[in-house]
Parts: structure tokens; sequence; C-alpha cells
């Protein structure tokens, strides 16, 4: 069994490593939930007619009284046979949160806050794409397209938008200004589900490029933390003449000695430094620690069928995603709030239930993995400016030395006193702060 599981292990990381980190909506009542108003047809010459729809919110309320039902009906096993969560999420996790999400959590004050914002679906190659834009009321606003991951959404973003559209109201100045474009990738939230294959990475890129450009951007600037950070070294390798540069908080710098040594379990090369050591530890507890949920998603994502039927499991598997992301987690259960609210939590997982995306997303993985050349942490050959942010609590803190290797026109590094795998989620004010620097050299250019 054991040498089974290595060989699946090892396929999966050979294939891709998508790590994850990484059809239109469902008919009846949910798909009368997102109901748009009236098309907005533009045209922007060589692009041609097409359509914006404005986009607005409404979960009926029968929705989350099935979803409250759901969560007190649920069937919970015995507690873990250990003192911490080697096993898994700890029952007293999971029981707390299904208290809190059953009797307490209030969705539509997330839901009147994603109202607030300027919301739309447009058809790119047959697929529905929901994005929020965001442009700033200063002038010469450098246009910014940022891109989420699993198990993360749109909700990842919402606490960057006004720091960077606004500035002047959070510490910077005018010229700092973004406009934000925050789409939700295909198969996840808003987004129609795919109904064939082939939205894989690269499909994305080109998807983003179309969508910035049908919005009338010229020139453009990319972020994003896990798949969004596969998206991003993507948009690197591709580079289209529109994009002026990435921002990445989980970059591929990977050597390929060390990622050989990972994927084989051998021991580290020889000659690395302290902080590249330490980052080869982090890698490897997450190479022998952390990828199950990425291997059944790459390689059985239909399988799941248990995502789509109980809130209490879709929960326990997106709250797993990292150790240290559960930590952070486990930590706003008990009363402790820096960096995620019981609500921030909540509010995500919430939006993969009523949507019913957990298995559209999980198959992303499949998509994602079945074109993929490189592992999610190898250098994949950008050849446009990149910005690099190395947070402490991140699956690895990408060390300089390896960053200034995989990107030749690296124009930003910086290591950040706290922050973990969803950093703009965490820590709003750091992830801001680096956008606005990473990307300072490249707004003469715009």
């Amino acid at each position: 069994m054991e040498q089974l599981i290595n060989n699946s292990r090892r396929r999966f990381l050979k294939a891709s490593s998508m790590l994850g980190l990484g059809a239109a909506f469902g008919q009846g009542m949910i798909g009368q939930a997102f109901a748009n108003t009236q098309p907005i047809a533009i045209d922007k010459g060589q692009i041609g007619q097409y359509s914006i729809r404005p986009f607005h919110v409404n979960i009926p309320e029968v929705e989350l009284t099935e979803l409250r039902r759901r969560i007190r009906a649920a069937r919970w096993p015995e507690r873990e046979l250990v003192g911490d969560a080697s096993q898994g999420v700890q029952l007293n996790t999971m029981r707390k949160v299904a208290q809190y999400w059953a009797e307490e959590y209030d969705w539509r004050k997330v839901e009147a806050r994603l109202n607030t914002l300027p919301q739309f679906i447009t058809e790119i190659d047959g697929l529905d794409i929901h994005f929020i834009h965001v442009r700033s009321k200063h002038e010469n606003a450098l246009p910014l397209i940022v891109t989420h991951g699993w198990p993360g959404s749109i909700i990842e973003q919402l606490k960057i938008i006004d720091p960077l559209t606004n500035p002047t109201a959070h510490g910077g100045s005018a010229s700092d200004a973004f406009d934000v474009v925050i789409p939700s990738l295909p198969g996840y939230g808003f987004s129609a589900k795919p109904s064939t294959t082939g939205w894989d990475i690269s499909h994305i890129v080109r998807a983003w490029t179309t969508l910035m450009k049908r919005l009338g951007y010229t020139r453009f600037v990319a972020a994003g933390g896990d798949v969004g950070a596969q998206v991003v070294d993507e948009f690197g390798v591709q580079a289209p003449p529109e994009l002026l540069g990435i921002h990445s908080n989980m970059p591929g710098t990977v050597p390929a000695d060390v990622a050989r040594a990972l994927t084989n379990h051998e021991p580290p090369p020889s000659g690395l430094s302290a902080e590249e050591r330490h980052a080869w530890d982090q890698l490897d507890f997450f190479y022998k620690k952390g990828l199950g949920y990425a291997i059944e998603m790459s390689n059985r994502p239909q399988t799941l069928y248990s995502l789509m039927d109980s809130p209490v499991g879709l929960a326990a598997w997106m709250i797993d995603h990292d150790a240290r992301s559960e930590e952070l987690i486990t930590r706003a259960f008990d009363g402790k709030t820096e960096g995620l609210t019981r609500d921030d939590i909540l509010d995500n997982i919430s939006l993969y239930w009523l949507t019913n995306t957990a298995v559209s997303a999980a198959r992303s993985y499949w998509d994602y993995s079945a074109t993929a050349k490189k592992g999610f942490f190898d250098v994949k050959g950008a050849t446009v400016p990149v910005a690099v942010s190395a947070f402490p609590d991140e699956i690895y803190t990408a060390p300089r030395s390896w960053a200034e290797k995989a990107y030749p026109k690296l124009i930003h590094y910086n290591k950040l006193p706290k922050g973990g795998h969803f950093a703009a989620w965490e820590q709003p004010a750091f992830y801001s702060e680096e956008l606005r620097a990473g990307f300072k050299s490249l707004r003469n250019k715009a």
C-alpha cells in the first residue's frame, strides 16, 4: 500500500505538483439567485462587440435555512486519538465551527458587502466569468488583476480593494492608486462551471488578458497567490504585450535539484544556505504531510461528492489546507482574531456551499495538472519584471537567492514580519503595501 501511495504521489508531482494551494450555474433556486440585469453592450474596435452584465448576489432564504439544518444534523466521528492536529482538523475545532455557523453566523453581511462593489459577468471562450472591478478616483491609476486560489475565492481580496484604489485613506499617496479587477476562477464562486476540460492555467491567463483588454486596459500588472501564483507565473511566461509585470506571494523559485530531491524523498542538496535550508525544511514537511487534498483533487476530483452533501465535511476539507493556515483558523475559533475572524472564514466556506462549487473547484486541479510542465513551486521561466513578497508562514518562504535566480528581472523582494498562505486576506495592510512598492517602478511605463 505504501508503495502504491508513493507511486501515485510521484505521478502527481511529476505531472504537475499543482498543489492548490491549486456549465452554467445550477438550475432552480441557486440559478435564480444570481440573476443579472440587462447586458451593457460595448464596442472596443478590434475586440469587437461583447457584453458585460452587472451582477447582484441574492441567496434565497430557503438556502440559508437548509444550510443551517444540515450543519445541525451533522454526524460526528469520535475525537482524534492524539493531542494535536497531526491526524487532521480536530473535533473540538469543527464543533466550534459548526456551532457558530449554525447559530450565530450571518451570510447577509458579506452578501451586502459584495453588493456594494461593482460586480459583473462577461462571457469569455464560451464561459461566463464573474469579476469585481473597482476603478480608483485618482488619475493614472495602475490597472491590476488579482487572482485567488483554492480553497480561496474573491472573499480573500475584499480587504485590499480600498487600500489599493483609495491609497490616500490608508497611508499612501494618489500616485499609489490602482484600478482593481478580481475575477472568480472558472468553476469557483459566481463564475460558471466549465462543461468541458481545457480550462488549464494557460487558458486562464489568455482569458484574463482578454478580460483586461475588454475593460479597455492597454497596460496592466497581475498579482496572485496559491493557484493565483501559478497564474501570474504563467503570465510571466506568456508575456502578453499588455503586461507590465507580476507580483507573487508564493513564487515559483525552487531550483531543479531541490525539487527533484523533494519529490524523491532524498536528502537536501549540499551547499544550501541557512535561509535555503529553512525553505527546504518547510517544503519537505509539506511534501510529506500536506499533499493529500491536492493529490485527490488532481487525480479523482469527481469522487468528492461528500463536499456537496455535508457543509461540515466541506468546511473541514477547506480548513485542512496547510498546517500553519489551519493553526491560524483554529485560533480564530478560540477567540483570537489576529489575521482572520470567524466570519472571514465562514464567508469563504459559505460561498463554496451556496454556489455548489466544491466539486467544480476540485476538478480545476485535474485540468491544471493535465497540462502542467512544471511543478507548482518550480521555476517557470518568466521573462517580465517580477516582484516577490516572502511571508514567514507561507508553505515555504522563498529565499532571495532562489528568487534572484528564478526571475532575471526581479524588481522587488521583501521578507515580511508576519503573514501566511492567504496573505491578502490575513495581512491586507502588508499585502497592499507590497503591491504599491513592488510595482512602483513600472508606473511610468503604464
